[in-house]
């Protein structure tokens, strides 16, 4: 691969390898890991408008539409309209937690993949990428 001095062509790269380990620990169950970590932000936080779940995890609207369709169209999450019908509620299906469940052994296959990579710096990784994280702010 090309050196680059770019912070964002660096971290873009590294995401895009990380993403295919989880990508293909997940295939066995049919979702991508963009989907799953959205299932399983979805089972923490449960029933909530898509504004609330977009803040709670730092994903744009366009970005959670598209990803949240593909869930529902696989009845892994439903959507419907609030009290105020400009809001859209979104929520885990049973289909939706148990498959959650199911892929867990296989998210913990990509992460010990990952965590061995990373050996003693993950914690110093994840602290750097908490600051740049604080960017957004």
């Amino acid at each position: 691969m090309l050196p680059t001095l770019c912070a964002c062509a660096k971290l873009r790269r590294s995401a895009r390898i990380v993403s295919a380990v989880y990508d293909e620990a997940l295939a066995p169950i049919g979702v991508t890991v963009a989907q799953y970590s959205l299932l399983r932000m979805l089972e923490r936080a449960g029933p909530c408008s898509l504004s609330e779940f977009g803040e709670a995890t730092g994903h744009d609207r366009t970005t959670l539409n598209r990803t949240l369709g593909a869930l529902e169209k696989q009845g892994l999450v439903e959507s419907a309209n609030g009290k105020d019908r400009r809001k859209r509620i979104v929520a885990l299906t049973g289909k939706g937690r148990e498959l959650a469940k199911r892929g867990m052994p296989h998210w913990r296959e990509a992460q010990a993949k990952i965590d061995e990579a990373l050996g003693e710096d993950r914690e110093t990784l994840f602290a750097l990428l908490d600051r740049v994280e604080e960017l957004r702010a």
